[in-house]
């Protein structure tokens, strides 16, 4: 697997604001809907690649800026590890991007030069939108109650696939979302899975690690979740505070989401 599986997703934060607003492509109903994140995952670089000559190599798909995790800490100018983001200002210039693209065995490769190696195949991966959530059971309620957060999810697992697993390791599945930042649309790198009973829930959180295997992916994670609750307000008001531990990446995140009341618990 690409080491961007395993990014932070901090390195690209101070660039946002240079790409303006993002523009949608598709429509639907007669409103312009997006279809994809406007930051792209490109593996497999040629290792002497420069930012400039990856800008120049994207450039016709439209304006964009090239980033990488931890790239204004480093002050490298060649992507470290041999893979980069594309964050354009327009959705459809990933679409323009993805039509550019060969298919071979499911993933997309375009072919880019450095000044030693001419016409490398890489692997473009875009993130759809509609991998973002996914509902296995409608008929039943999202209980909060009953829903885990999963840390350290591999950003190229989509939400069916997170649900599938969850469902074969626990049962009683419902829902499975992954968290994307609210500006690109971009996988953060966690995940939430709602249960439709008591059983299964407890059975997710008591097993403290859940072996995301999909593919490629093959990552070990653990979750917790903990709940408050404020005495004098509905359920609508939970306040609901999760960590999460990714053994592998040594990662910590500690998440809180609340309904917008402030009330002490």
């Amino acid at each position: 697997m690409e080491d961007g599986f395993l990014d932070d997703g901090r390195g690209d934060q101070t660039l946002h604001s240079g790409l303006g607003s993002p523009h949608c492509f598709s429509h639907q109903n007669g409103e312009r809907v997006e279809r994809y994140s406007r930051k792209v995952f490109v593996g497999g670089l040629p290792p002497d690649i420069d930012e400039d000559e990856i800008t120049a190599s994207f450039r016709r798909f439209g304006p964009l800026i090239v980033d990488w995790p931890h790239k204004a800490e480093s002050k490298s100018y060649f992507p470290p590890k041999g893979y980069a983001f594309l964050l354009f200002q327009d959705e459809s210039s990933v679409q323009a991007l993805i039509d550019a693209c060969i298919e071979e065995d499911g993933k997309l490769y375009l072919c880019v030069s450095s000044p030693t190696i001419k016409d490398k195949p890489v692997q473009i991966r875009p993130w759809n939108l509609s991998d973002s959530d996914f509902v296995m059971d409608g008929s039943q309620p999202l209980d909060p109650r009953k829903t885990i957060f999963v840390g350290g999810v591999p950003r190229p697992l989509r939400a069916v696939e997170l649900a599938m697993i969850m469902d074969r390791l626990y049962g009683g599945v419902c829902y499975a979302g992954i968290d994307t930042d609210p500006e690109l649309k971009y996988p953060k790198g966690a995940g939430r899975v709602a249960f439709s009973n008591q059983q299964s829930y407890i059975a997710a959180i008591s097993a403290r690690f859940v072996q995301l295997q999909h593919g490629e992916i093959d990552k070990r994670v653990r979750s917790s979740s903990i709940f408050y609750f404020c005495s004098v307000l509905s359920l609508e008001t939970l306040f609901h505070v999760n960590v999460c531990h990714c053994e592998d990446c040594k990662c910590y995140i500690r998440l809180i989401a609340y309904s917008g009341l402030d009330c002490a618990t």
